[in-house]
């Protein structure tokens, strides 16, 4: 019998309830089946009270719901949402989900890869990409109002963290950020980092996973227990876990029974007999093989199954093994089923690949529900692994532990073969991080009451150790934030130098090294505000003090105003003479993306009155339609014209000229170099600055110096105001001393990075040079390189083929060195031209040795790898694909990454390329668009969006 309650409790509730469904959260929980968990609830309250979040829960726990509410709120309230991931894979996957929920038409995506819909009030795109849109003042940020960032704890990966930290420091103050994180044992540090950078920010911790987890070790035919029966498997409660006798007992066995040196010297039969007592009595402890685990999980009820195997061949070994014993998975409904699905997501891959992909053994594995996982996997076969595998038709995967990054794969059990990977450098012990991310696919919520993690035995296996490894739910998130010269360039473009040193000085990186330095450098700004303050409510007896510091405000804006009137003038002269242009008139663009010679087809239409031009209206002046040099037709802008611009020449237009025809325009682009290519043009020369004989600034100089205040000796009224400025201004300085002292690494960086910069005039203190634009355009490991090889012009004249092979050796690194064995290079310029590469290199490298740059730290540029120059030269030569992979001796699914790693970086070559070298025209640009055209076919052009 329910307990009546009071009318006072009862109008409460009522209330209540109908506060709760006023709230936006409301119709959002009841957009899905089931009930929402308290910390999302709580998270999601956070965001719609105006608050920023961070979520640290576990893997599957359901953190991208409070994402999702995100993108409800933007589209509730008309404003933009970025939904940004780590992994492209991610990104489609997550796009897909939004585009199923919303619409495609609200819903867009933009990777390396795909651009689908991108104005769409619902971007889903790799984080990478959001850093570029900053950096360039993208106007697709106008609107934006939240933020996702999806797997943040990925912040701390050595290669590419810093752009999680870039993007959280220069996103809009307007902007409201929810990040997604694995739970890290310091979200409380995270969160106060967050808070101090982008305000008010809840942190929200959940430990406990949404399906328990049972810890397993499987030796022999047995699956054992980590911990013991009576205590606290699923790790939810406080109950202390104790490792299970047995396996510690089977572990004091064997070591007694381990090898010795001694052995050698006994005799052989002797040892003979040892072994087979010491079989007998390890009857149940061997190490499982692959086929006998997976059928041992099927009997037992826990397939569907993830074995990580930390090796890509192993993987595939594991699948042959499978195949060999004999092992079927799938009845002849699902093997059906399989068969069709497969042959729909590859119908776009040419027959004659299919062999050279292995497709007709990867499809036999499917069929009988066995699949590998691996980055050498071409995307393609990989994305359908994952389907099939969500859909239950494959239960058995082996995977590299990449499997583990976020894609939305979960299983019934998860297996580890060992606890040893390599890390590059050697072999080591996987992290507690490590092995909580990997245990965490086990356990799919909504499907398993509970989740499996299996450790297969092996020999010298420490049980204890294992359990801290599963006993440890947590690991540290630590900053991989080192500035990079593209970084320096960029924040001085758009801060200059010393607020990108404060800008630093604000990085998660720093905020670890020394949290005090944090709070200093937010002191200093108050302070600032604060001496601000003091100079208006300063007062003097002999005069007006505020008199004073109005003489010098207006000296100031005076001469802003003069340097403004004469750009205004400057443009104006540029607008009138381009309204003097007419058809046939030779002139010399001076600036920007088609700067150099061009003919003038259309001088354009005056302000405010349509051209026909896609129906726009011009209002700044004429928009002159020409052809330029490269056989480009183009519409100008004024900001194309600086200064003004003279007819240098005159040409007839043919009347058969076709703007569309290719060949018309090649041919009158080639009249066009032959009637005016030898002239140069004249440079603009700067008059005498007006300020020096403005009359209003040299009267505001004669007040200035004639001001009681000036020399005032008398302070009586204005004394206390004074002092409190002096003192408040020379405990500002103490401060920034102070943050000087400490060991401000990251700042100190980026001033030996300013300083080099400022060598290869890059830099000149607070202006970037036309070096340093460029150089804003190149992202990537060997920013500087390209942009030194772009200023040499060492890829002038190159072929689109050659041009590939050069760019590959910026992005390629081998899995493995091998110094032994030279890399094949295509023959001639592209031969020339990669020497050439790797000489600058090494003038940069003495040149970062000489400012005390480190490679070591994660700064400074590695040298150019020429090992994948060969195959994308024969790739984009049009060579098969059986060919290629054959000399390469490279996984397809390797191939097609670098690949398309060498697209992007082409891509951006070709933005940032010069439009002259040497005072001809540059083939650069041209070449690279070429470039990224020849190799988008076959298996680098096949794409799951779009």
């Amino acid at each position: 019998m329910t307990e009546e309650l009071s009318p006072a409790d009862a109008y409460a509730a009522f209330r209540r309830r109908a506060a709760e469904e006023a709230m936006a959260l409301h119709p959002f929980r009841e957009m899905y089946e089931f009930d929402l968990d308290p910390f999302q609830i709580e998270a999601c309250k956070a965001l719609e009270s105006g608050k920023g979040v961070l979520v640290a829960a576990p893997t599957g726990s359901g953190k991208t719901i409070v994402g999702e509410f995100a993108v409800h709120l933007a589209l509730l309230q008309g404003k933009k949402c970025f939904y940004t991931t780590p992994i492209k894979a991610l990104s489609n996957q997550k796009y897909a989900d939004l585009a199923k929920r919303y619409g495609a038409a609200k819903v867009g995506l933009l990777t390396g890869d795909n651009s689908v819909n991108a104005d769409a009030p619902v971007v889903v795109m790799t984080t990478e990409v959001l850093r570029n849109m900053l950096y360039a003042k993208s106007p697709a940020l106008t609107g934006l109002g939240y933020v996702v960032m999806d797997e943040v704890h990925y912040l701390s990966d050595r290669f590419r963290g810093a752009v999680w930290e870039e993007v959280i420091i220069h996103l809009p103050e307007s902007v409201t950020l929810v990040s997604l994180s694995a739970t890290v044992s310091n979200a409380e540090e995270f969160g106060d980092w967050l808070d101090t950078v982008r305000g008010d920010t809840e942190v929200i911790v959940s430990e406990e996973r949404p399906v328990p987890l049972w810890q397993h070790v499987m030796a022999g035919r047995r699956i054992h227990d980590l911990f013991e029966e009576e205590s606290d498997h699923g790790g939810r409660g406080s109950a202390r876990r104790e490792v299970n006798p047995d396996l510690l007992r089977m572990a004091r066995e064997e070591n007694t029974r381990s090898y010795s040196p001694k052995d050698r010297r006994r005799g052989k039969m002797v040892r003979e007999a040892d072994r087979e007592r010491e079989r007998r009595s390890r009857n149940r402890i061997w190490t499982p093989g692959r086929p006998e685990v997976i059928e041992r999980l099927d009997n037992e009820g826990l397939l569907p199954a993830i074995t990580f195997i930390f090796s890509r061949a192993g993987c595939e070994a594991a699948v042959q093994q499978c195949l060999h014993a004999g092992l079927r998975l799938n009845d002849d409904a699902k093997r059906a089923r399989v068969r069709e699905i497969v042959e729909e997501r590859t119908a776009s891959i040419p027959t004659e690949d299919l062999h050279v992909l292995g497709y007709y053994e990867w499809l036999e594995g499917l069929e009988r529900g066995i699949a590998a996982h691996h980055a050498g996997m071409l995307p393609t076969f990989k994305e359908v692994v994952e389907e099939l595998f969500v859909r239950g038709l494959v239960k058995a995967v082996f995977a590299t532990e990449t499997l583990a990054l976020g894609i939305n794969m979960p299983a019934r059990t998860v297996i580890l073969e060992k606890l040893v990977k390599w890390n590059g450098e050697q072999h080591a012990d996987i992290t507690p991080g490590e092995y909580t991310q990997l245990t965490g696919r086990a356990g799919r919520r909504g499907i398993d009451v509970e989740g499996h993690a299996v450790v297969l035995w092996q020999r010298a296996m420490d049980p204890a150790a294992l359990a801290g490894l599963a006993g440890t739910r947590t690991y540290p998130l630590r900053s991989s934030f080192k500035p990079s010269y593209n970084m320096a360039v960029n924040l001085v473009q758009m801060f200059g130098r010393h607020r990108s040193r404060e800008l630093l000085e604000t990085s998660f990186a720093q905020f670890q090294a020394d949290r005090s330095v944090v709070g200093i450098s937010k002191q200093v700004q108050r302070n600032e505000e604060g001496l601000e303050g003091y100079t208006e409510g300063m007062t003097c007896h002999l005069g007006d003090f505020e008199e004073y510091a109005q003489l010098r405000r207006d000296l100031k804006d005076r001469e802003t105003d003069l340097a403004k009137q004469g750009a205004s003038q400057r443009r104006a002269q540029a607008a009138g003479s381009l309204e003097k242009l007419k058809p046939g008139d030779i002139i010399h663009v001076p600036t920007g993306k088609f700067a150099g010679l061009a003919l003038v087809l259309d001088p354009g239409v005056p302000a405010g009155r349509s051209n026909g031009h896609r129906g726009q209206e011009y209002t700044e002046g004429p928009r002159p339609l020409v052809l330029t040099a490269e056989r480009q037709v183009k519409r100008l802008a004024a900001i194309d014209f600086p200064v003004p611009v003279e007819p240098i020449e005159r040409m007839r237009i043919p009347k058969s000229f076709n703007a569309r025809s290719p060949q018309s325009r090649r041919d009158l682009a080639s009249q066009l170099r032959v009637k005016a290519g030898h002239i140069a043009p004249e440079r603009s020369r700067r008059g005498r600055a007006e300020a020096a004989d403005d009359r209003e600034i040299a009267r505001l100089r004669a007040a200035l110096r004639a001001h009681p205040c000036h020399g005032c000796d008398e302070r009586e009224d204005h004394a206390r105001w004074a002092e409190r400025y002096h003192r408040l201004k020379r405990d500002t300085q103490q401060l920034e001393r102070r943050i000087e002292g400490r060991t401000n690494t990251i700042a100190r960086t980026f001033d030996r990075i300013h300083a080099l910069l400022t060598e290869l005039d890059y830099l000149r203190e607070d202006e970037v040079t036309a070096h340093g634009r460029r150089l804003a355009r190149l992202y990537g490991e060997l920013d500087l390189l390209a942009s030194e090889c772009l200023r040499a012009g060492i890829w002038e004249g190159l072929s689109p083929a050659e041009l590939a092979a050069c760019v590959s050796a910026l992005v390629f690194e081998a899995r493995q060195s091998d110094d032994a064995v030279a890399p094949k290079v295509p023959a001639g310029a592209a031969s020339v031209a990669l020497a050439e590469m790797v000489r600058i290199w090494g003038r940069l490298d003495a040149l970062e040795e000489e400012h005390r740059i480190n490679q070591a730290e994660g700064v400074g540029q590695r040298e150019p790898d020429l090992g994948f120059a060969w195959a994308v030269y024969q790739w984009a030569s049009d060579k098969s694909l059986d060919e290629v992979l054959r000399e390469a001796g490279m996984p397809a699914g390797d191939f097609v990454r670098w690949c398309k790693q060498v697209i992007d970086v082409l891509g951006q070559v070709a933005a940032a390329a010069p439009a002259n070298s040497g005072g001809g025209t540059s083939t650069v640009a041209r070449n690279a668009r070429k470039a990224v055209d020849a190799l988008l076919r076959g298996v680098v052009a096949y794409s799951s969006v779009g």
